[in-house]
């Protein structure tokens, strides 16, 4: 029988849990688009050294998993690095990164789907590449960019589940935590997923609508 009351009784430990998982989600989304948005202008640099460093960087943090960029940023950083970091440092650093990755090639692809001539228009308003960037590619670029945006945002949000695995006390920690003591996996886990279902269910919608109405 699925017995509630473990979820009432640590309803407490379940909602925190969840405001841990949704402030990472935050901070490491706008991050993560910081960072995305840096290196997309990297790549479309004339500087040629721009252009494979920013490269370098989408392939060298797509290409390993999350797991590894986790688990490396907080055990093996004070090893090669010397330096101290916290686990909640080291999950920033880790997710920020790894979504910064998949942001910037959102980002460039958006830029570059623009008509060269937007650009071109702008030059010959005497316009420096950056205020033609900022005031004129960008926001046009940004319509179009939206819902794959907002796609890889939820992805992201997934992503924060992996936290637990170096003790943060997210989502999925603190249901692990809650299992270890009342040794009710399936009625806790099985609220932690109602719980994800209800935020990315009508999350997904939106972009999908979002994508129907810039089509």
């Amino acid at each position: 029988m699925f017995d509630w009351s473990v979820i009432t009784q640590n309803a407490h430990l379940l909602g925190w849990g969840l405001l841990i998982t949704l402030q990472y989600t935050v901070i490491t989304c706008v991050l993560g688009l910081v960072i995305g948005l840096l290196i997309a202008l990297a790549q479309l640099s004339p500087l040629r050294a721009l252009r494979i460093g920013g490269m370098l960087f989408v392939e060298f943090f797509r290409n390993v998993p999350l797991l590894v960029w986790l688990l490396w940023s907080y055990y093996a950083l004070p090893i090669f690095a010397g330096i101290n970091i916290s686990r909640e440092a080291a999950g920033i650093l880790a997710l920020s990164l790894y979504g910064g990755s998949y942001y910037a090639e959102i980002l460039r692809a958006g830029i570059q789907s623009l008509d060269h001539g937007q650009a071109d228009a702008a030059r010959a308003l005497g316009m420096s590449s950056w205020q033609a960037m900022t005031r004129i590619i960008l926001p046009q670029a940004f319509r179009q960019m939206i819902p794959p945006l907002a796609g890889q945002t939820i992805i992201q949000m997934k992503n924060t589940t992996l936290l637990s695995v170096i003790t943060v006390p997210d989502l999925l920690y603190q249901a692990s935590y809650i299992s270890s003591f009342t040794y009710r996996p399936m009625e806790v886990y099985t609220v932690v997923g109602i719980i994800f279902l209800a935020i990315l269910v009508p999350s997904n919608y939106l972009a999908r609508r979002l994508e129907m109405r810039n089509r």
